[in-house]
């Protein structure tokens, strides 16, 4: 079995491009059913988060309004028994990224916050991309992998395809025309090749050792396809 890595947002506000605080943190689903797939099937899961902070859950993502009554119990339920691990997160720039065969992103907007920007998750992917370690981001989570330049400013990821929150789910599911900067546009812009399905859809891109998932729908799909990548 397998050692793997979860980065996990620390932020709990993004600042709307009207400057006003929106709540955020991780979306449930995405952790939830990332790490409850991963241990399930057997593998190790570490969390880490920059400075070693205990991450916060999205409000809206365990809402019973939002997601219904059945899933927000089920995620809260789940976030309570892996509360310890959560509270012990360990800092990412302690991280050492050989020890992992895969690190795995969950998103909600807390990423655009601080991973995006974070120098030592940029350290950490670099590290694990270039040993051939499988990097699973999904939803808002690639916004991490635009922390992952050299030393001259090139993006690591560059050429490579994937697939993330798309700008129109953004506008019509997210935080709207208030966003601050928009993931896949700027995914594009560093120089990413975008593959999107429909709003809403389930879509998993699969480009060598990088595996991405659209939105919270392919949460399932994302962790199914580590564990193929982890078997194989």
């Amino acid at each position: 079995m397998s050692d793997i890595l979860m980065i996990v947002t620390g932020a709990d506000t993004l600042t709307l491009a009207d400057g006003t605080p929106h709540p955020t943190g991780f979306w449930a689903e995405e952790l939830v059913t990332a790490h409850r797939d991963l241990v399930a099937a057997g593998h190790s899961v570490t969390i880490a988060t920059p400075g070693g902070v205990t991450p916060t859950v999205d409000p809206g993502s365990i809402d019973p309004a939002a997601v219904g009554d059945e899933k927000a119990a089920d995620f809260r339920a789940y976030l309570e028994q892996i509360a310890p691990e959560l509270g012990s997160a360990t800092p990412v720039a302690d991280v050492d990224a050989s020890r992992y065969a895969a690190v795995v992103l969950p998103g909600g907007h807390g990423p655009m916050a601080d991973l995006a920007f974070d120098a030592a998750t940029g350290r950490t992917l670099i590290a694990a991309n270039r040993a051939g370690a499988i990097i699973a981001p999904f939803c808002h989570g690639p916004a991490a992998l635009l922390s992952a330049r050299d030393a001259d400013g090139a993006f690591e990821f560059a050429g490579r395809r994937l697939t993330v929150f798309t700008d129109v789910e953004e506008r019509t599911g997210g935080t709207g025309e208030l966003t601050p900067w928009f993931v896949e546009q700027r995914l594009r812009e560093a120089g990413a090749v975008i593959d999107s399905a429909d709003p809403w859809a389930d879509h998993v891109v699969v480009d060598g050792n990088l595996i991405t998932g659209q939105n919270p729908q392919s949460s399932e799909s994302v962790a199914r396809a580590v564990l193929a990548a982890l078997a194989g």
